[in-house]
């Protein structure tokens, strides 16, 4: 099976992460999705995988006869999507791209214009996969799901040579908890690769440092009729929290290196409202300038409205892996030649692109725990939107990626 048809299959599962479950995985259908993998694995023959009650799903592939020295690398990606498009019901098809806007679905008149996703003018002549734009495709991470289930079939089918694989899909990786049980010890790999960026031949080692906030508004509800001088709307004063960030530090206005608050969810009534954001920053002293102005703005309003009337809570999701990945730096070298050589089999040479990743995967938490672990693309873009598409060649390079990278640490 190619990758491109995994990912459509994989992509009828809604597997959506939920920030507010407190569960692992944070949603039964991730678990359900987990199960279907474990047993695709047991049919194409590999005998040890492991799927535990959280959802992690762990499984090896030997190493072959003469690799058995070779150093254990592992390939990594998440099952989750992101909640923030819906993932129920994906209707995909498959398109020749030959340039200009894309009908994604004539009765709703949605359209994907080239001028609004200039990303689309590298794919003229590709072949690509997308939905009818009311869901997200699930490319991140399905793609990498696929492109991994796909290269380990035909190392088996084609008895390529290499060490021991080990093979990991993890949920929750969207709301940030993918490693938080993640036994790296158990997954028993000295390097790793997650696969769960864009363009093939990304191939990335620096991220955003992360942190979650969470804002708590308790109000104080009365008839409006008598209200003056004594209501305090909670959905009011939301809005006035938002508006004391910083307004041009938001993602729709940086890029690079520059960081963000980024609200991605408000519920409010008069007596109690919520926000829910994600703080970024590739440097730790800016993120940690971020957080304290999130408190100094609760503080603000508490002196404003009374002691207790904002509460925010700030929890680290990950960190930028730079520092863990430079000492093992073969890691980058490896894939860097694995890719030249991969797009020159495909007659179209590429050269390695490394970036600084505008978000985070679950890489760059294992990378603290232990597991050197930078990020290779999947051939997608539009990531987290109804736009999301893949394309199927590239695709079909990443599959080849992972299979020589594991040849070269096989010293083949």
């Amino acid at each position: 099976m190619k990758a491109y048809e995994r990912l459509i299959k994989y992509a009828s599962y809604p597997t959506a992460s939920n920030e507010d479950s407190e569960t692992c995985p944070s949603t039964p259908e991730q678990l359900v999705f987990a199960k279907a993998l474990a047993d695709e694995l047991r049919s194409l023959g590999i005998a040890c995988v492991d799927l535990d009650k959280n959802g992690y799903l762990f499984a090896e592939l030997p190493a072959t006869e003469g690799c058995e020295n070779a150093p254990a690398i592992g390939f990594i990606a998440h099952m989750d999507v992101s909640p923030e498009a819906p993932c129920h019901d994906v209707k995909t098809s498959v398109v020749k791209y030959q340039g200009g806007d894309i009908t994604l679905n004539a009765e709703k008149g949605i359209v994907m214009r080239e001028k609004d996703f200039p990303v689309l003018s590298g794919y003229h002549g590709k072949t690509l996969v997308v939905t009818d734009g009311t869901t997200l495709l699930g490319a991140d991470d399905k793609a990498g799901v696929a492109e991994i289930i796909t290269a380990v079939e035909r190392m088996i089918n084609e008895k390529t040579p290499h060490g021991k694989i080990m093979l990991g899909f993890t949920p929750d990786e969207e709301i940030g908890r993918g490693a938080d049980l993640f036994d790296v010890e158990r997954f028993g790999a000295k390097y790793a690769y997650t696969v769960d960026g864009g363009s093939f031949g990304e191939v990335d080692f620096e991220t955003f440092n992360a942190d979650s906030l969470l804002v708590e508004i308790t109000g104080k509800g009365i008839h409006p009729g008598d209200a003056k001088h004594k209501m305090i709307n909670a959905s009011a004063v939301a809005i006035e929290y938002d508006n004391l960030l910083p307004s041009l530090e938001r993602p729709q206005y940086t890029e690079g290196y520059e960081g963000f608050y980024h609200m991605t969810k408000m519920t409010g009534e008069v007596e109690k409202a919520h926000l829910s954001y994600i703080l970024r920053d590739h440097d730790q002293a800016k993120l940690a300038v971020r957080r304290d102005y999130a408190e100094r703005a609760a503080r603000e309003l508490n002196r404003k409205y009374g002691e207790g009337t904002v509460k925010v809570t700030i929890k680290e999701s990950y960190r930028n892996m730079l520092e863990m990945i430079e000492p093992e730096f073969h890691l980058i070298e490896n894939a860097g030649k694995a890719i030249r050589e991969v797009s020159a089999a495909h007659g179209k040479p590429v050269e390695p692109v490394s970036s600084p990743v505008r978000g985070g995967t679950d890489g760059s938490r294992l990378s603290f725990m232990g597991l050197p672990c930078p990020n290779l693309g999947t051939g997608s873009h539009c990531h987290h939107g109804r736009m999301e598409f893949a394309c199927v060649e590239e695709m079909d390079e990443c599959a080849d990626l992972i299979i020589r990278i594991a040849e070269i640490y096989a010293g083949k």
